[in-house]
């Protein structure tokens, strides 16, 4: 294995009582790049994500993190490592602003993760971090609303203003763009093109476009299995790939699980 890969896998599979939902999936990851998994109705991709990062413990396959295995790990000890997950559904914490929601995050790298008991003046000593990160996905004016009342695709740009302050070095994103407008997915591409630099990127999307402008490599799965790997102008051109969509067009492709 390269070290040149941040995140692998060989032969990854997964089978629920006699279905194999993956089945025998190499993945490589390349070291400060953008790759996406892609794939039709039933494809797998949430799956394989789950295995990644040991929501889900494979029936069988190596995963290596920095050429290292991580099989018998945990997903917080995976999380430690530097592996952050944002999930399809945002995870944020509606009913408190959204400047403390960043602020939580930023407690874990320091080891007082969720210690809601502190006295202010210490979380205090947080907040121009927080208001760095706000900034950074352009929330930097919405600090002390509370979140519930923020639109959905603020609400993803805070959710990934929280992942960032986990300090990750590969970030994987499940369907950043799901159920956003046109003007929310193009602004969450160009937070997503921002907050990779320096970092590596593995995005779970369904939406085609996104993945045109943003991945530099991308893993197409059918039923569970690899069936085509390349670029965005390689896959889009592959004769199985477009007979996986069973002819949806280029630009968006319903999502799957």
């Amino acid at each position: 294995m390269s070290q040149e890969f941040v995140l692998e896998a060989r032969g990854l599979t997964k089978e629920f009582r006699g279905f194999t939902a993956v089945d025998s999936v190499d993945l490589q990851v390349k070291e400060g790049t953008i790759h996406a998994l892609i794939g039709p109705n039933g494809a797998g991709k949430t799956t394989v994500f789950n295995l990644l990062t040991k929501y889900l413990t494979p029936t069988r396959g190596d995963i290596r993190y920095r050429d290292k295995s991580i099989n018998a790990m945990s997903s917080n000890e995976i999380a430690r490592l530097g592996m952050v997950r944002s999930f399809q559904i945002s995870a944020v914490f509606p009913h408190m602003t959204v400047l403390e929601n960043v602020r939580v995050a930023l407690q874990r790298p320091l080891g007082n993760s969720f210690h809601f008991w502190k006295h202010e003046r210490v979380l205090n000593k947080l907040n121009d971090r927080a208001l760095e990160l706000l900034d950074s996905v352009g929330l930097a004016d919405y600090a002390d609303i509370t979140t519930v009342e923020l639109p959905y695709g603020r609400k993803r740009a805070l959710e990934l203003a929280t992942t960032l302050a986990l300090e990750p070095t590969v970030m994987l994103l499940d369907e950043p763009t799901q159920g956003m407008g046109h003007e929310d997915v193009d602004r969450v591409v160009e937070l997503i093109r921002e907050a990779a630099k320096g970092r590596t990127v593995l995005m779970v999307e369904h939406n085609l476009s996104v993945v045109s402008k943003l991945c530099d490599k991308i893993t197409v799965l059918a039923r569970g299995a690899v069936l085509a790997e390349g670029d965005y102008a390689t896959v889009s051109q592959d004769p199985r790939v477009r007979e996986a969509y069973m002819g949806s067009d280029d630009t968006q492709v319903e999502g799957a699980h």
